[in-house]
């Protein structure tokens, strides 16, 4: 979790509670993990960190989406940030899409 909060203070983003979600409540097995946090300006958000070698496709950006709203239901609370953070290529249609739908991407390789 402590590089999860390099990477966030690199990318002047500060949350002052961060906590991990368990994926297993989300009925998912993909390899990501997910956090919760509130920032300075008592603003919830949803944290998903994705590592993988192929290419991020649209189709993966659905099931993320489809992951995020499931975590809404989980949680029982609507985030007003939605951020990932990633290490992979990146599909154009899919960051298009993705930044479409209200998602701040944060390639953590730059």
């Amino acid at each position: 979790m402590n590089a999860i909060v390099e990477l966030l203070l690199s990318k002047k983003l500060i949350f002052k509670k961060l906590h991990p979600i368990d994926k297993k409540a989300l009925g998912t097995r993909k390899k990501i993990e997910i956090y919760e946090g509130v920032d300075l300006h008592s603003n919830y958000a949803a944290i998903f960190y994705l590592v993988q070698k192929s290419r991020f496709l649209r189709k993966n950006a659905d099931e993320l989406e489809a992951l995020f709203e499931k975590l809404k239901e989980v949680r029982d609370h609507n985030y007003k940030k939605k951020i990932l953070l990633y290490d992979m290529p990146f599909c154009s249609k899919a960051q298009a899409l993705m930044k479409e739908r209200g998602w701040r991407l944060i390639d953590v390789a730059a």
